[in-house]
């Protein structure tokens, strides 16, 4: 015990000592908070030994100060930051089953504003020990239970430690490529680089990537699009003939369904009385209707932008990037050619887009202008109070409310999307709010989602109700999707009950299963209903409808296929590179038949040779998105037709004041809602029951008579 504090009194026996703490600490981490799908001794031994080499090489920094005081801070200073790095990966890892990449930490500025609670509510009582061990080496050097060597600290040691360090990583290495070959040449998992080579590599690897990245922009020409064209050519899937043109003319009105997974269609939760209540029957009775075209197979394909990732796939066909958000490292920048650039050139569209959350959040109130978008109604265009906002915004039930004196001075047709909140991590709502019961699995964040996804249910209806009085519903095609899953796959075996699953044999299969969302396409009055089996994604999102629009989409650049086409590519491709057909759910290098759920155990050559091909075609499919996008690609191509748009003409400031400006200008021509209505306001058309809006009962005139006290929904004006 004498030794080890004579050692500890030394520079190098503290630095060691710092070396072993860190690499305990991360190892402990990678077991508790990760999954990583170590299998076998041999990855075992990998992930216990992958935190040493990055950890000596970093440390090693402090070790070529000649000032004793100043290598000892440096040492502590780098401990911290590590350590930082690293809690903020577990956090990360918690919500997104993710690392965290270059990109999204540069880009945290852009997605900062909406962010707050929900951080707090990924902490586990637990987490402080992730952290203490700071607090404890700063404490032994102030108390001077450590003392700083002030000996001077030869440069061969400290160069010796850092070939030490290069080398265990050498050996680290090919440990890991002896395991895994070509580990850094297919990095299609970022799961698979921390777990063998740890999450410092990971950091530095995908920072040099995202360097690399930034150069192929600057060096790309003209013909790097070629290989875009063939591909989109080749993949065309023309429309199917009855439903080309079936919406032509009409408003288009998405509902963008939060977190909603496609397992809420028709769920019913069990109470603990024994009652089975329907969680969503309105949107249910959407996805039954008989002028709706609902698709029961239709999954969402985010990667880390999630929301922002469900938008790129939706308004340009385009996946998002492979690390970061796209919208954050390109969408004030890049050339698009989307929904509201294509319908404004074919069909004189007029474009807006309403989310009542702050327009800096993924850096949307820069990414519309390069995508063409007309109007965009962020938080500066809401009334908010500390009573109708959840922490990413406006409460959906006020949100719609609050819209519609925008959405009727829009000139029709229009182009619209609302962006709901109410049912987003980690599903909070007040007491006045709650009118359906929580799930009783233990999980805050699983009973929550089905009171708030009730909520969102309610929402929608009001919704829909103006629509019908107002009488947009007829002339709309309103299509209602869901972004992006709400309950991520490290709780989904808490989840499995309720869903009449076995936690104990819950597989990856399950995991893909329940990337699915709904997707609706409601067109009122063409009663030719159907729910399609057909498998399909949100790349397909935008092909079908401009096709149902009735605009021939063959000189566009979309990555998708019609979903009516009987052409249509059903192989669904993942962000992670992973993929779903009607034949083959694929995970990594495990084959299901989708089908049965089974799991292929020893595939046949043919179906080897089957799931080869097709992860060759997605993975065509998703680098060329990433081609596009890294490259700026479209800049280099403009089908014919096309209006080029300049970011720097759009302006979303008084956006209410000058659309009334334009509808007047435009006199007879004008063809907006209030218009329409003689020149008279819709929104007292729009009825709520959001507390929030209820009259207080002690603004009431008691002199009026009594039937006139108490209606039975009192709404603000």
């Amino acid at each position: 015990m004498n030794n080890i504090k004579k050692l500890l009194q030394t520079r190098l026996g503290f630095f060691s000592l710092v070396v072993i703490v860190f690499w305990i600490k991360t190892y402990i981490g990678y077991q508790a908070e990760f999954s990583l799908g170590v299998e076998g001794m041999m990855q075992q031994f990998i992930l216990l030994i992958n935190p040493v080499a990055t950890t000596i090489i970093l440390f090693s920094i402090a070790l070529y100060f000649k000032s004793s005081k100043k290598a000892y801070i440096a040492l502590i200073t780098v401990y911290t930051l590590m350590t930082i790095l690293f809690f903020a990966n577990i956090l990360y890892y918690r919500e997104f089953s993710d690392f965290l990449s270059v990109s999204t930490i540069l880009g945290a500025g852009n997605v900062a504003g909406g962010l707050g609670a929900s951080t707090f509510a990924l902490l586990h009582a637990t987490d402080f020990l992730y952290l203490v061990d700071i607090f404890i080496l700063i404490a032994l050097l102030a108390t001077k239970k450590v003392t700083m060597d002030k000996r001077p600290f030869k440069k061969r040691y400290a160069v010796a430690a850092t070939i030490v360090g290069f080398t265990l990583f050498a050996g680290n290495l090919a440990l890991a490529e002896s395991d895994r070959p070509q580990l850094l040449a297919r990095t299609f998992d970022r799961n698979y680089i921390v777990k063998y080579l740890g999450i410092n590599f990971f950091t530095a690897y995908d920072g040099y990537q995202t360097a690399q990245a930034n150069q192929v922009k600057a060096s790309a020409d003209e013909s790097d699009i070629e290989g875009v064209l063939s591909y989109v050519d080749d993949h065309f899937a023309g429309a199917d003939a009855e439903m080309f043109g079936i919406a032509e003319d009409r408003n288009v009105i998405y509902l963008h369904l939060e977190s909603f997974q496609q397992f809420l269609i028709d769920y019913k939760l069990e109470t603990e009385q024994g009652e089975a209540l329907e969680v969503t029957p309105f949107i249910n009775s959407i996805y039954h209707n008989e002028d709706t075209q609902s698709f029961s197979n239709f999954f969402h394909q985010v990667g880390q932008g999630k929301t922002a990732d469900s938008e790129m796939l939706l308004e340009n066909s385009l996946f998002g990037l492979s690390q970061g958000g796209a919208f954050t490292q390109v969408g004030g920048s890049n050339t698009f050619q989307s929904a509201s650039q294509i319908l404004g050139s074919e069909k004189n569209y007029t474009s807006a887009m309403f989310h009542g959350n702050v327009g800096s959040f993924w850096n949307r109130d820069n990414t519309y202008k390069s995508m063409g978008v007309d109007y965009f109604f962020d938080d500066e265009s809401y009334t908010f109070t500390e009573e109708n906002t959840l922490e990413y915004g406006m409460k959906d039930k006020i949100f719609f409310k609050e819209s519609v004196q925008y959405l009727e001075q829009l000139p029709q047709p229009f182009y619209s999307k609302f962006i709901t909140v109410s049912n987003h991590f980690p599903y909070p709502l007040d007491e006045a709010n709650v009118d359906f019961p929580a799930a009783t699995t233990g999980d805050n964040t699983i009973d929550n989602y089905f009171v708030t996804a009730h909520y969102l249910d309610q929402a929608i209806e009001e919704f829909f109700t103006y629509l019908k009085e107002s009488g947009l519903y007829d002339n709309s095609i309103i299509v209602l999707y869901g972004d992006h899953y709400g309950i991520s796959n490290s709780r989904n075996e808490t989840l499995a009950p309720l869903l009449g699953k076995d936690p104990e044999t819950w597989s990856s299969y399950d995991n893909t299963m329940m990337q699915r969302v709904p997707y609706m396409v409601h067109i009122p009055g063409t009663g030719n209903g159907k729910i399609h089996d057909e498998f399909g994604g949100q790349i397909d999102s935008l092909p079908t409808l401009l096709h149902l629009l009735g605009i021939d989409t063959k000189d566009n650049v979309l990555l998708g296929t019609d979903l009516f086409s009987e052409n249509h590519d059903e192989t669904v491709a993942f962000r992670n590179g992973n993929f779903v057909t009607p034949k083959y759910t694929v995970d990594g290098s495990t084959i299901y038949d989708t089908e049965t759920g089974e799991l292929i155990v020893e595939p046949s050559e043919e179906v080897l040779a089957e799931v080869e091909q097709l992860r060759i075609d997605v993975n065509t499919q998703l680098s060329l998105s990433d081609s596009i996008l890294t490259s700026d690609l479209l800049r280099f191509y403009t089908p014919e037709g096309l209006v080029t748009t300049n970011p720097a003409d759009y302006d979303y400031r008084d956006q209410l004041g000058r659309m009334k400006a334009l509808n007047e200008s435009l006199g007879t021509e004008d063809t907006s809602m209030y218009s329409q209505h003689g020149d008279q306001s819709t929104v007292d058309l729009y009825k709520t029951n959001a507390p929030e809006l209820l009259i207080d009962p002690e603004l009431v005139d008691e002199t009026q008579p009594a039937e006139t006290e108490a209606p039975d929904v009192k709404v603000a004006e």
